[in-house]
């Protein structure tokens, strides 16, 4: 069976630390393991060198955020590029100015363009104080997606609410977990004592990026509220943002361990009892998988990751949407009842060991034939579309 060659374009990929540049790379390897060429698309970061596999973009970093970085426009250059090297199939992953370049190009080419909903920027400007904005936010994301064959989101719940908005062609993605890399066999005695926590102290664990967006505030509120029924507790905040000085001047007693990856991204999990995840603007939220496959025990709001895979009161605790004097009750009563605690730390790890990537990757890799198989004319001018014969590597 033929092989496919696969245009990947993102504005953000590792070695940066978020979930839409980890869950493209999980796809490009899989892709890559299942006998396809993948071709990258992202901005150059400092000492980068570009290679047979990578285009590299101009980019800037966000104010404020350095951290993060988004693409300039480069239809031209992708015309030019894909011109010579026609890929079966263009994937887009964000919304930013390269994206749309690169749906603008694909299409001008005639090439089938399948894009991802990775990000809630229409809820994001709500905590950066700019409410007013959610609403155009929202139009641009029609119009962005609206121009590629399919949109492919993270659960059911996203999929009816983008369509209500009248996306179209909207398709479900789901995520996995790597069992093997969260576990709670990688719990070290070591890292909790370096954290200040005892044998029989509770810790209490924050994943993900320090901003405003993810609510980081309200975990903290939750902890406080925690730290009156059990007196003997750490809090630790893995990751780093713009938030992050603010939050270490105002809670000195924190523990604060920035950026982590891999083994001992893993430990830091593992080596927490309680996993709290306020975050009202995930796509996902894929650290809920990880903490649940780590053995903690989350509390999060109702919708996206927790939703699709939490069982209230077994496997985790669900919060009413947008409610934070519910989710520090529901965080209360965690630290109130060690039995269920312990309950739900066992049932979590079992519920997501049959979410495997490689059944993700299988998945888009059909979603994507699907869209190669469709026949797409060219913008005048362009060079003309050719056939497409490739199917599925088994």
């Amino acid at each position: 069976m033929t092989a496919a060659h696969i245009a990947l374009v993102t504005e953000t990929f590792p070695p940066e630390i978020n979930g839409v540049a980890l869950t493209v790379a999980r796809l490009a390897n899989g892709l890559r393991a299942r006998g396809h060429a993948v071709s990258l698309v992202r901005p150059r970061r400092r000492g980068d060198t570009a290679d047979a596999q990578t285009t590299l973009t101009a980019g800037l970093a966000f104010p404020g955020y350095r951290a993060v970085r988004f693409g300039l426009p480069a239809g031209g250059a992708l015309r030019a590029a894909w011109g010579r090297r026609r890929p079966d199939v263009v994937y887009v992953a964000t919304e930013g100015p390269l994206g749309l370049s690169a749906v603008r190009a694909a299409n001008a080419l005639g090439l089938p363009v399948v894009s991802g909903f990775h990000t809630n920027f229409d809820r994001y400007v709500e905590h950066y104080g700019a409410q007013w904005l959610r609403r155009p936010a929202m139009a641009y994301l029609r119009s962005f997606h609206n121009q590629t064959t399919t949109t492919l989101v993270a659960t059911d719940e996203l999929r009816e609410s983008v369509q209500a908005t009248a996306f179209r062609n909207v398709q479900v993605l789901g995520r996995g977990v790597d069992c093997a890399l969260f576990t709670p066999a990688r719990r070290s005695a070591t890292l909790r004592a370096a954290w200040g926590a005892a044998d029989d102290d509770v810790v209490v664990a924050y994943v993900g990026r320090v901003a405003a967006e993810k609510n980081v505030d309200l975990a903290v509120d939750a902890y406080r509220s925690m730290q009156a029924v059990h007196g003997r507790m750490r809090f630790v905040v893995v990751g780093e943002g713009p938030a992050h000085e603010r939050l270490r001047r105002a809670h000195p007693d924190l523990v604060f361990c920035g950026f982590r990856t891999g083994e001992e991204l893993g430990a830091h999990y593992a080596s927490a009892d309680i996993f709290l995840f306020p975050s009202d603007t995930e796509t996902f939220g894929a650290v809920t998988l990880e903490a649940m496959a780590s053995g903690l025990g989350v509390v999060a709001y109702d919708y996206a990751a927790a939703r699709e895979h939490v069982t209230h009161g077994e496997d985790g605790l669900l919060v009413p949407y947008r409610d934070p004097r519910a989710f520090i009750a529901n965080a209360v009563r965690l630290i109130s009842a060690p039995g269920l605690l312990a309950r739900i730390r066992r049932a979590a790890r079992t519920t997501v060991l049959a979410l495997d990537w490689g059944r993700v990757v299988e998945r888009f890799e059909s979603i994507l034939t699907r869209a190669a198989a469709e026949p797409r004319p060219a913008t005048p001018g362009a060079w003309p579309a050719a056939p497409r014969t490739w199917s599925p590597t088994r």
